[in-house]
């Protein structure tokens, strides 16, 4: 009689999507309150959400080779290294990597956005309604489309 070993089901069980270690999400924005609220949603929609308050911290996460599906970036990220040079220099490190880009100025920045990231998604940053988990979702679903 054959035995089903753990090991056996372990092999033989679906991987989640983001791989062994479930959806990982990036967040880069310089208000904490935002940071906080986007995390939230990412983890109550299931999602793994590691936040950063700077482009360069959100890089460093990148250049570490940490798992990253999708990157969640506010527009209004300044310094050294804004919000569109994190995307470019982010899409440089993982060309396949889902980024989502949140902005108050939505309508104003769709045009200049679409231009530098085709495949960008722009959100505005409106957190109510779980809107940034539920873009999540679409990101991760045109990537395995």
């Amino acid at each position: 009689m054959p035995q089903n070993t753990s090991a056996q089901t372990l092999v033989n069980a679906p991987q989640p999507p983001g791989g062994c270690y479930g959806v990982q999400v990036l967040v880069a924005g310089r208000q904490k309150r935002w940071r906080d609220e986007v995390s939230n949603q990412i983890r109550r929609a299931g999602y793994q959400a590691t936040a950063c308050d700077s482009g360069v911290d959100a890089l460093t996460v990148l250049v570490l080779g940490l798992p990253v599906d999708v990157l969640v970036a506010d527009v209004g990220l300044e310094g050294d290294l804004c919000c569109s040079r994190l995307a470019v220099e982010a899409r440089a490190l993982r060309p396949g990597l889902r980024i989502v880009l949140a902005s108050d100025y939505y309508e104003e920045m769709s045009d200049d956005a679409s231009h530098l990231f085709p495949d960008a998604i722009l959100i505005p940053r409106d957190l109510r309604n779980n809107a940034v988990a539920s873009t999540v979702r679409e990101a991760l679903a045109s990537r395995s489309a």
